[in-house]
């Protein structure tokens, strides 16, 4: 049987998944991910779940032409709504929204809290993404990035454990920058990591250097000026934790 090929972005993803697990995959788009996870013997059998009949349609296909059709489930549902608690261990939420990725795991919150795990690549609102798994009572297990035509994405392994809001989280600049930065991704020796805050502290550094040669206002410049330090600083404290922890 031929093997599906994936990106590294997707087959990080896959990678953070427990061997044995059982899979719900929310969001499967083609179903490439559960057939991988299938193939490569890290599930023994994945729910491929999409809100769209189009690619839900695709994914069935491509599990029929890979003679997959015994492992891999493909269900139209919008979120978990159609999943029932206990089908699986692991579920995949991966690609879309940070924000989009939030109204789903809190619209079944009863479902969300069954998994064992939850694998989650959030494709912006990664920092406000990390505060609510922290106020929500979970907790970061385990973080990878990775760079693939010229963005950075980050993967996430979280579960059940966390600090409930009010109820000994971490306060202040280090509650913060776990938010912002990842608090795996922080203590890792991770070279893609550190690349990724030279990147950003450029990218900073170029904003003030524009701001300071535009012709704004004394109050416009001063406020966004401010802002920016501020991201400044954040990013150089991290980039301190990470060189530390090489």
């Amino acid at each position: 049987m031929r093997q599906v090929a994936l990106s590294e972005r997707l087959r990080t993803v896959a990678g953070m998944v427990t061997g044995g697990n059982r899979v719900c995959d929310v969001g499967c788009d083609h179903g490439f991910v559960p057939i991988y996870l299938v193939q490569q013997g890290i599930s023994p059998g994945v729910l491929a779940m999409d809100l769209r009949e189009g690619p839900l349609r695709a994914a069935r296909e491509h599990v029929a032409a890979y003679g997959l059709e015994g492992q891999i489930e493909t269900r139209l549902s919008d979120g978990l709504h159609n999943y029932k608690t206990g089908e699986a261990d692991t579920l995949i939420c991966a690609g879309m929204g940070g924000g989009l990725m939030m109204r789903i795991l809190e619209a079944e919150r009863d479902k969300t809290d069954s998994f064992q795990e939850m694998v989650l690549q959030p494709q912006s609102e990664i920092e406000k993404f990390r505060g609510f798994l922290r106020e929500s009572g979970y907790r970061i297990l385990d973080e990878e990035m990775l760079s693939e035509d010229g963005k950075f994405y980050q993967v996430i392994r979280a579960g059940r454990g966390g600090s409930p809001a009010g109820r000994g989280v971490k306060e202040g600049d280090l509650c913060k920058l776990e938010d912002r930065y990842g608090p795996v991704l922080l203590r890792k020796k991770a070279p893609v990591f550190l690349s990724f805050l030279e990147h950003e502290k450029a990218v900073y550094e170029e904003i003030l250097v524009n701001l300071r040669a535009q012709g704004l206002t004394e109050k416009k410049r001063s406020a966004r000026y401010a802002e920016v330090e501020l991201l400044l600083r954040d990013n150089r404290l991290a980039e301190r934790i990470g060189t530390a922890a090489t």
